[in-house]
């Protein structure tokens, strides 16, 4: 018999680098819930497993230093909230850690934000003074091996790494821990980036499109239908010419993380992979914005905007996000977590909105076309000669555990979460380290596990705590539409996102770029360059004939000894 477990629930989860915005028009009842799941937790001792069971034994990556052990961190923080009294690196979860492991974290230095991070340790690598431990991207990562400043971490990773950390890097088929991987020796442990997260769908009002009688949207000529009805025909029924058609981000398309707003998948239509390289049909290396198919799609692009098909004022916005947020369209791009931002504002603000996903436009041949996605694109790395390496993985064996509800939730893992959800925040929000590791297919996987319980095949206390607390989730909103907005985010994404993306599609394999000399002399005056002629031809400035314009600047300007390294990178990975 099937078991409701609100008691028990710790609150939503929100995919990886995501925010979810709340609004008080919605009933939150989540909150006391949660607080009292964590103290009913507390109450029961519970040093066993989520199930009762008896406590698995520790691995060796899981033991506590007999002697307490200091690890220095590069922290980058954000917008959150600690409990009175913590301050610093002198909070609740650097307690937990120092209880749970015997590591003393220290905060070697702070950083608010990606920007001033970045910033603050390139200096901290041109000065060789640097933290023990710190998460870093592809390109300080080839400069610090380079450097060899780092510690090789190959012996590591067989003794240490935990069974969860090891079933997640298993399921990129090895790939994550190969990009960490020179000369055959391990430097970092990488993150794995969700194969799901690339792809970018059209996500419809399906009430506006209704009521308008409208097909659903399949290819380009739909969607500039149903823009062009919402525009004229009034979709929202408030008597007021305020509904646009669709909204852009200046960005226009997106390169390894996919977002809102892109026109990634309106290019992909034409086999048009801007900002990406790839392979083509004759097995060349090419640069996607440099090609044919990508003329066409500006062509159409330009025609929208002169018709009013796309939102007419995208270069002057700060934040295409506003639109949305005002119930002023219908129709936008997004990945399969659309509905955590920016979805979930519109229905904080209007109960009724009804949004749809779609794997649209196809192409000619009736095809979704998507690139492939980075397997990783951030990096743990251990600063050479610090005599604890194997810290790092302790550390991130605990957090992982914590962040995919996979160890053992006794009284102390029980109290950090209630802390967290009181302030307000999830809990991954206050790791001392930003590298956080799911599943390469974890979106499908939450998917299929939510649809087996949903349909009866799979019994709840055969889940882990975090698919229970989504199943309540699903199982709220489906027994309580739009009362609550937490729970109608998790129910969208996951039910409508999960599905969608197991849509058939077509992935082009792009080619992710390391440092070449060529590379990085040229590639940001080129970038900058390719993004002014964009934006130029789309708005008029300039006539799409500049395309060809562009073109030849690009490969004169650096573009084409870009291209022969690139070529030469690429053959020597095969």
């Amino acid at each position: 018999m099937r078991r409701r477990l609100f008691s028990e629930r710790q609150g939503p989860r929100l995919p990886m680098n995501q925010a979810s915005r709340k609004s008080s028009g919605l009933t939150l009842r989540l909150g006391f819930l949660m607080l009292l799941g964590c103290v009913l937790l507390v109450a029961s001792g519970c040093r066993q497993g989520q199930d009762g069971s008896e406590p698995k034994p520790l691995e060796e990556g899981q033991l506590p230093y007999e002697d307490p052990v200091t690890i220095k961190v590069a922290y980058s923080y954000s917008d959150i909230t600690l409990p009175e009294g913590d301050v610093g690196d002198q909070n609740f979860i650097s307690r937990y850690i120092k209880e749970k492991l015997g590591i003393v974290i220290k905060y070697d230095w702070e950083a608010s934000g990606q920007e001033q991070y970045n910033n603050m340790l390139d200096l901290a690598i041109q000065s060789n003074d640097l933290p023990d431990v710190f998460v870093v991207n592809r390109e300080q990562f080839l400069t610090l091996i380079e450097r060899n400043q780092i510690a090789n971490l190959t012996s590591l990773y067989p003794r240490y790494a935990s069974q969860m950390v090891r079933s997640i890097y298993d399921s990129t088929d090895g790939m994550a821990l190969a990009e960490a991987t020179f000369d055959g020796e391990l430097y970092a442990f990488p993150n794995v980036v969700i194969e799901a997260d690339t792809p970018s769908y059209l996500w419809v009002r399906q009430d506006w499109l209704d009521k308008l009688n409208l097909p659903a949207p399949s290819t380009l000529e739909d969607i500039e239908h149903i823009a062009r009805a919402f525009i004229e025909r009034d979709p929202d029924g408030n008597n007021v010419d305020d509904t646009l058609g669709l909204p852009v981000d200046k960005s226009l398309v997106y390169n390894k993380r996919t977002g809102v707003y892109g026109l990634d998948s309106i290019f992909a239509a034409y086999r048009a992979f801007p900002k990406s390289w790839y392979i083509n049909g004759e097995g060349h290396v090419v640069y996607g914005s440099i090609q044919a198919e990508a003329k066409q799609a500006l062509e159409l692009l330009a025609r929208w905007y002169r018709e009013g098909i796309i939102d007419p004022e995208f270069m002057l916005r700060k934040e295409s996000g506003y639109l949305t947020d005002q119930n002023q369209v219908g129709l936008l791009f997004a990945p399969w977590w659309g509905p955590y931002w920016p979805l979930g504002s519109t229905v904080s603000k209007d109960a009724k909105a009804e949004w749809k996903v779609y794997a649209a436009p196809k192409d000619a041949a009736g095809q979704f076309v998507t690139r492939s996605s980075a397997v990783t694109d951030s990096y743990m790395v251990v600063r050479k000669d610090y005599p604890h390496p194997e810290a790092a993985l302790k550390i991130l064996n605990l957090i992982t555990e914590l962040d995919r509800f996979s160890g053992e939730e006794d009284e102390a893992t029980a109290a950090i979460r209630a802390t967290a959800q009181q302030m307000g925040n999830q809990l991954r929000n206050y790791f001392p380290l930003t590298l956080l590791l799911d599943y390469r297919d974890a979106v499908i996987r939450r998917h299929d596990i939510l649809v087996e319980a949903l349909e009866g095949e799979l019994e709840i206390q055969d889940m882990n705590q975090e698919m229970q607390e989504m199943y309540d989730s699903i199982l709220f909103e489906q027994e309580n539409p739009r009362k609550d907005l937490e729970a109608w985010i998790i129910s969208q994404a996951y039910l409508q996102g999960g599905e969608i993306s197991k849509h058939p599609m077509i992935r082009v394999e792009a080619l992710f770029v390391d440092s070449t000399p060529a590379y990085d002399q040229y590639w940001p005056s080129l970038q900058r360059l390719e993004q002014d002629y964009y934006l130029k031809m789309i708005t008029g400035e300039l006539p799409i004939n500049a395309f060809d314009t562009f073109v030849e600047e690009w490969m004169n300007n650096g573009g084409k000894k870009v291209m022969k390294e690139v070529s030469e990178w690429a053959e020597s990975r095969k």
